[in-house]
């Protein structure tokens, strides 16, 4: 990706309490200072101390909706990570808690594309933040049935019309 310099140097707390998925992301995200948590507590603990650019939270095993409300009350941009969570129900939840994105465990080696384009949004002051689920909508179609939306359709009409960026949205501010 053309603009992951904005990555460079961020700094980037990733929460799971699988060791495999905390070394991929690392390794992922080797141009940030990465900090890494496997556990609540001791997210929470780095939470405290340090403030940080970005979060990546797992949902399960790390209370991750409990540390979504300490980076949202922190207006720390965030990105769900999950793969025993993957359901319609957690995806709206994770957004109407403040998540800025929703991302499947399979979706792990495009995380720079979601964390760059979060990034970038912020930097240029737009609150928006909807080009994951463009990104993310094929798969989740496939995953979740093309009818998935149906079930949460007055929060679907506000995403798209309060969350998607638009051609000329992007086109004003460049």
């Amino acid at each position: 990706m053309e603009n992951e310099d904005i990555l460079k140097g961020k700094k980037i707390l990733i929460v799971d309490d699988e060791p495999d998925v905390l070394e991929i992301l690392k390794a992922e995200l080797d141009m940030c200072e990465v900090h890494s948590a496997p556990t609540f507590e001791a997210a929470k603990r780095f939470l405290g101390k340090y403030n940080y650019d970005a979060a990546i939270l797992d949902i399960m095993g790390v209370r991750g909706y409990d540390l979504l409300r300490i980076t949202t009350e922190k207006e720390i941009p965030t990105v769900m990570l999950t793969a025993h969570a993957l359901s319609s129900d957690n995806l709206v939840k994770s957004i109407k808690e403040g998540a800025q994105a929703y991302v499947p465990k399979d979706k792990i080696s495009d995380i720079r594309a979601f964390l760059t384009d979060m990034l970038e949004a912020r930097q240029k002051g737009i609150e928006k933040h909807g080009d994951w689920f463009a990104r993310l909508k094929p798969y989740f179609d496939h995953r979740f049935g093309t009818d998935w939306r149906e079930k949460d359709k007055e929060f679907w009409r506000d995403f798209d019309k309060n969350y998607v960026v638009t051609k000329e949205e992007l086109e004003s501010i460049m």
